[in-house]
């Protein structure tokens, strides 16, 4: 990413890459009651690197609904990866 870049979102790739899952594995460690599966991410460069993962949602309980959402991730150059937004997206 060049520096003209720096602080602006990129699109979204719906190739998610092992290093993305790992990143969302982290963030979502300990996390309980919503499984959240990647369907597309987008990075914004900053002091670290802010994700937006486009997830499909789902309530861990039988027969549960499936939901669109937005899990927002941030990695910082030193650290942990930690969950920073959800978003449900709604019609």
């Amino acid at each position: 990413m060049s520096t003209e870049n720096l602080g602006a979102w990129s699109s979204f790739d719906y190739e998610v890459t092992t290093q993305a899952k790992a990143v969302l594995k982290e963030a979502l460690d300990g996390f309980v009651g919503v499984k959240y599966t990647p369907n597309a991410f987008a990075l914004q460069i900053v002091n670290g690197t802010n994700y937006c993962f486009l997830c499909t949602a789902e309530v861990v309980v039988p027969n549960a609904p499936r939901f669109p959402a937005l899990v927002y991730v941030y990695k910082p150059l030193n650290g942990a990866a930690h969950l920073s937004e959800i978003k449900r997206i709604t019609p």
